[in-house]
C-alpha cells in the first residue's frame, strides 16, 4: 500500500465541472414570412397609426420641431472659420491654470 493510492489521476478540471463551461448563444433566425410582413408593414402597425393625438401632444411635437429647426439654422449660420476663431478667443480668455504644463528638461 502506497501513500499515493488515494490520489486522483488524470487531467485537471475546473470547479463546477461541465456546467461551468461557457456556452455560446444561438442566434434566432426569423422566417422569410416575418421579414416580408415587416417590410410591407404588418396589420398591427396600422392599428397604432389610427390613434388620434391629443391637442397637447400635437402642440408639444410642433414646438419640438420648431426648436430643432432653430438649432439647425443657428448651426448653419456660422462657417467653420468663424467657429475656429470663436474657439481660439475662448481659449485666450482662460487663465494660465488651463495651459498644458511643460514636461521634461528644458
Amino acid at each position: 500500500m502506497s501513500a499515493y493510492d488515494h490520489v486522483k489521476k488524470g487531467s485537471l478540471k475546473f470547479k463546477g465541472g461541465e456546467t461551468a463551461s461557457i456556452k455560446k448563444k444561438k442566434k434566432k433566425s426569423k422566417s422569410t414570412k416575418e421579414k416580408l410582413e415587416r417590410a410591407l408593414g404588418s396589420p398591427q402597425d396600422e392599428r397604432y397609426q389610427d390613434v388620434e393625438k391629443t391637442e397637447a401632444e400635437r402642440k408639444f411635437e410642433e414646438i419640438k420641431r420648431q426648436r430643432q429647426m432653430e438649432r439647425v439654422s443657428k448651426a448653419a449660420a456660422k462657417s467653420h472659420k468663424d467657429r475656429v476663431s470663436e474657439f481660439n478667443n475662448k481659449l485666450e480668455m482662460l487663465s494660465e491654470h488651463h495651459d498644458i504644463p511643460k514636461v521634461g528638461p528644458g
